[in-house]
């Protein structure tokens, strides 16, 4: 993979991590790094179930597979903010714990 490549996947991951984070309920405090590796992942398992259903490439922009996407990135923001926010739950206990 070229420079361009790799430089082109972070910024499409940074922008279904953006978009899967606006679709997403509630409130997600990850940080910007977390969103961007949950935004690539999506993309790049989304595109594959687009190309094994079918619907990967298409002439013009290929919207069903953005919308799946999005909606995997949605899914993967939502479970890593709820796993991050846990794991900051018990380091709060922990503190507390050993302050008493």
């Amino acid at each position: 993979m070229e420079v361009t490549g790799i430089i082109t996947a972070l910024v499409i991951g940074l922008v279904i991590g953006v978009l899967g984070r606006l679709v997403a309920p509630g409130k997600q405090n990850i940080p910007i790094w977390l969103m961007l590796v949950v935004g690539i992942v999506a993309a790049l398992i989304g595109t594959a179930i687009a190309s094994a259903i079918g619907v990967g490439a298409t002439a013009g922009v290929d919207w069903i597979e953005l919308i799946i996407q999005v909606a995997l990135a949605a899914v993967g923001v939502s479970l890593v903010a709820a796993l991050y926010g846990r794991r900051g739950t018990t380091e709060q206990k922990l503190k507390d714990a050993s302050k008493s």
